[in-house]
Order: structure tokens, then sequence, then C-alpha cells
């Protein structure tokens, strides 16, 4: 097979929108190539010890994607073209060309994982891809070993990390968890590490349930303790019987605003009476719609977090 690859010249501020906007169009693979220094934290993350020269940051980023032969380019680049003047609103995005280039089919899904290292997520949370050996820890460190394969979810992006702080925050001993959008499973299996006693993990897309299972068993999770049903639980009404309802006493999605806003209209009947609703993958522009949808349906919200662009409420039913 083989890909059309398209890639944009825009600015390393418009990068975190511009590469959601694209993942909202259902795009993967997003390449970002920019000469922003690497930061100390960043060096001690990746576990190098050269930081490779990149020159001057010129303030310029290119984001690449590809398109394989049977997509329809002409709309997908339609949407993205709306998508960046839509941006253009809130942030300098470039001229917003856009250039083609052709490629072989390769290994591009999984070459990312040569620079994935194990990092730290919190000061006792250290998330390890399964394909790499430890060399450090503390003693009272908690490792999650993750392979997220084609599901979303490495644990790296701010709104995991959002997610979760509050999940350390507010599970205990007795907490049974809804993770919507599961992904590789790593909410869950950290809700699950952190004490909750039972986590159900749903997603739409159905190479997830492999990587999740997989991902569960790795860290040592029994799949009584950890369920994975497939499909939307915003329309699915024989997925929502499924989950169950009044069943739950934290919900837990990092998804993208445009779900989390529908699903705050389905998500109550889930909770059990004060139980936790908690969000991220909201970007900053998309704040209030977000809080407007959760607050409608009946949750108040109380706490509001921020990490880099990103937004993450805290709401109870």
């Amino acid at each position: 097979m083989k890909w059309t690859k398209f890639s944009l010249e825009t600015t390393t501020q418009a990068v975190d929108l511009v590469s959601n906007m694209l993942d909202e169009l259902g795009i993967e693979g997003i390449e970002i190539e920019d000469k922003v220094p690497i930061t100390e934290d960043e060096k001690k993350e990746m576990y190098i010890d050269i930081v490779p020269d990149l020159g001057v940051d010129d303030g310029k980023a290119t984001v690449s994607f590809y398109i394989s032969d049977g997509e329809d380019s002409d709309r997908i680049l339609a949407n993205v073209k709306n998508g960046l003047v839509e941006l253009a609103d809130f942030v300098e995005v470039g001229d917003m060309e856009i250039s083609v280039s052709e490629t072989e089919d390769k290994d591009w899904i999984n070459n990312w994982k040569q620079f994935w290292k194990p990092f730290r997520v919190a000061d006792d949370i250290i998330i390890k891809p399964t394909w790499e050996t430890l060399e450090e820890k503390n003693e009272n460190d908690l490792v999650i070993e993750i392979d997220p394969g084609t599901a979303f979810g490495t644990g790296s992006h701010e709104t995991t990390r959002l997610c979760i702080q509050g999940l350390r925050k507010y599970i205990t001993e007795d907490t049974v968890l809804l993770d919507v959008g599961s992904g590789s499973g790593i909410l869950s299996i950290i809700g699950l590490k952190l004490g909750a006693k039972l986590a159900l993990g749903t997603d739409i897309d159905p190479n997830a349930i492999h990587a999740m299972y997989d991902n569960a068993k790795v860290n040592g999770i029994t799949e009584e303790e950890f369920t994975v049903k497939i499909g939307n639980i915003i329309d699915d009404h024989i997925l929502q019987e499924e989950v169950g309802f009044e069943t739950y006493d934290i919900v837990v999605a990092n998804i993208l605003a445009d779900v989390i806003i529908p699903l705050s209209s389905e998500i109550g009947q889930h909770l059990k009476k004060g139980g936790l609703y908690i969000t991220s993958g909201i970007i900053y522009m998309k704040r209030d719609e977000v809080k407007d949808a959760i607050e409608k349906n009946g949750f108040t919200i109380i706490e509001e977090n921020e990490m880099g662009e990103w937004v993450s409420f805290v709401a109870k039913k």
C-alpha cells in the first residue's frame, strides 16, 4: 500500500491545537517537527544523555499526517483547511499551505516505539513501555506497564496526567470505576492499582479490546477486576444496559471536548448519587462549552485543573 503524506507548515504556538483538530477529524499518525529545545525534565523522561542540536528555535513547526490510497483525500483536506481557518481566530497558524508527497508502505505505526521511554506521570507513578527495561525506581514507586498498540493512550499527554491526578485524589478501596474511551486501558489500570475495587472500560474501537486486556494482564489485573466492552455509550442503548445504571462511584473520560459534551447528558444515569465525573481531553478554547454541558446536566463542578493548553473538570452528581 502507498500512503500520501501531507505536511503543514505552521507555528510551534499552534501545534497542540492543530494536532487536536486533526485528531478530531479521525486522522492518526501525526508527526511533528520543530526546533523547540528539549527541557531538562523532558531529557530525564526520555532517558537520553545527549540532547540533539536542533538549531535556533524559529517558532516554526511542520505537522505531517498520512492518508492511504483508499481514503477520500479531497474531503479530508477540505475538512483540515476549514479547521485551520477556525483555529486562525485563536492562534497564528501560518500560511495554511499543505504540501503533498507519496511514500511507500512502512511500519510508521510502530516506529514511534523507539522514542517512548519510561517516565514519571506523578512523583511515585512510573509509566513503562512493556518493551523497555526500567533502570531506576524508588522503593515506593508504582510501575504501570503499557503497550498501547494502535490504541490511544500512553500516559504522557497532559490530558491523561490530569485524569490520573483526579483518580489519585478520589479513588478508594470501595471505588467502582467506569472508564469511557479507555483506549490502552491506562486509566483503568492505574485506578485499580491505586486501590479501586472494580473497573470497566469502554471504547468505540474494536482493536482497543486487545490492548486493554493485554495491558491489564501484564500488570497483574484479572478479567474479574477489569472488564472491557466495545461500543459508543452515548447512543448504544444495549451497551448502556450492559454497563449498568447507578453503578459507578467514578466515571473518567479522557476523550475530546466534542464527545464529552454529548456524553455529559448520558453518563449521569450510570453514576451513583454523589458519584464523580472526571473529564479531560478538553482544549482550553472549548472549556466554556464543556463546562456549560456538564452543569446543564445536573452536575456540580468541584474542581477545574489546567495543564498546558488543556483543561480537566471534576464534577459531582
